[in-house]
């Protein structure tokens, strides 16, 4: 490459040449980039946690220089700090921070798994002997399809059952989501859509009485609908306190999903013509379906395993009542709580038992929820996609009658041989005509 320049002292005009420098010779193989984690990182946390379990088990049980339940905590700090000197030998500090807080997460999770492994491991371990005298005659189960109301503390544990306290919890907790759902979601309606000077006295009110304790919710209905309305105990007013307390949890919930949703998509719903309300309905609730399943599952999750509010409101009952309208009802949380009470050790396995199955019920609510909601936002089922290609066909078909409509009556306007021969036209207004 040549250029030609021309400068001021030099009369001449000056040839510069541009070079290219020479590649210089690679003397060693450049180090390749490794994807994961190296063997110093593989053994750290391992070591650490193995050296940290050691040394609680030596100044514990062996020692006795600690008592055997700060084994745990001891192990636990020795762990971190032992983890924190191993990963500063070969990184920096941002990477030994970063290392730090990692593993503080992670144990955090750790631990709130393994206490609920621990809990529910205990719960099955104490009901099991229910479970495995259990006696299957066709389809029939004697503890999930008989009650206790022929059934002593002293009988043994092949008799009685809790169906009476399953019916009663599955009426109390669907007339308690029955009531809430639709006043939760209107409500986080009014509070994200509508607004106004009394939305935020709504929010603080709700923000209020999530903190409600369960026994003030059992005598306000205890107070308002028994001793008024019933004159007795009932599932329904049971129903009403579960409600009490479902519903800020619902309120809440549904409010901050419903937050989430993205401004943009409501002005372009306003945008192409479509009313508030229609844009609330096709757009941010379709959008938001996820998260309100999940505000539904926290309401449940705190209604269904009150105990408080149905001992004051639906009392106490070992025989099968299948109408919430009239007669006690009880639920089972309060038939777990009634069974663990007793001295006997047959009553107390039924208690255990019962608490099992409350959590085999959470479980398929959970699931079934899952299920209902878990679909995302502009994804389509099967059936969804044919109803929608069925209404779509729907509207050509309107479309089509329309444009023939409107073909035909411009045909007519158009054609002379269909104009009135005297008079005004029948096109005109009075007023034109006049």
């Amino acid at each position: 490459m040549t250029a030609v320049q021309k400068t001021s002292d030099e009369a001449e005009p000056r040839e510069l040449r541009t070079v290219v420098p020479e590649r210089s010779p690679v003397t060693s193989e450049q180090e390749r980039i490794r994807i994961g984690m190296s063997l110093d990182q593989r053994i750290t946390a391992p070591g650490a946690m193995a050296a940290s379990v050691a040394l609680g088990l030596l100044l514990g049980p062996v020692l006795g220089l600690i008592s055997p339940g700060w084994v745990p905590l001891v192990s636990f700090v020795w762990f971190l700090g032992l983890f924190v000197v191993l990963v500063s030998l070969y990184e920096n500090r941002t990477t030994v921070r970063d290392r730090f807080w990692a593993a503080l997460l992670w144990s955090a999770g750790g631990v709130v798994v393994t206490v609920l492994f621990m809990v529910i491991g205990f719960v099955l371990l104490r009901g099991w002997s229910v479970f495995s005298h259990l006696s299957w005659h066709g389809w029939n189960h004697n503890f999930f399809t008989t009650d206790m109301g022929i059934t002593g503390p002293l009988d043994p544990i092949t008799k009685g059952g809790i169906l009476h306290a399953l019916v009663g919890t599955l009426e109390q907790i669907g007339i308690a989501l029955f009531l809430t759902v639709p006043l939760g979601i209107a409500t986080a309606v009014f509070l994200n859509e509508i607004g106004g000077r009394y939305a935020r006295i709504v929010r603080t009110v709700v923000e209020a009485m999530t903190a409600l304790p369960s026994v003030v919710a059992g005598l306000f209905i205890y107070g308002a609908v028994i001793l008024l309305v019933t004159r007795q105990f009932n599932g329904f007013a049971a129903s009403l306190a579960i409600t009490v307390l479902m519903l800020p949890i619902m309120i809440r919930s549904a409010d901050v999903v419903m937050r989430l949703v993205p401004g943009n998509l409501r002005e372009a719903g306003l945008a192409l013509g479509a009313g508030q309300w229609s844009v609330v309905r096709r757009v941010v609730l379709p959008t938001a379906r996820s998260g309100l399943m999940t505000a539904i599952i926290l309401a449940t999750a705190h209604g269904i395993g009150e105990t408080a509010p149905v001992l004051l409101t639906a009392g106490v009952t070992s025989n099968l009542n299948f109408n919430p309208f009239n007669g006690p009802q009880i639920s089972l949380p309060l038939a777990a709580l009634e069974f663990v009470k007793s001295p006997e050790p047959v009553m107390r396995a039924r208690g255990f038992a019962t608490a099992a199955t409350l959590l085999l019920l959470v479980l398929v609510l959970f699931l079934l929820a899952r299920l209902l909601g878990g679909q995302q936002a502009g994804q389509l089922t099967e059936r969804q996609r044919r109803r929608r290609a069925a209404r779509s066909e729907h509207d050509l078909e309107r479309v089509e009658a329309n444009y023939l409509a409107i073909s035909q009556l411009l045909a007519e306007t158009a054609s002379p041989s269909t104009a009135a021969p005297a008079g005004p036209s029948r096109y005109l207004s009075s007023g034109e005509s006049s």
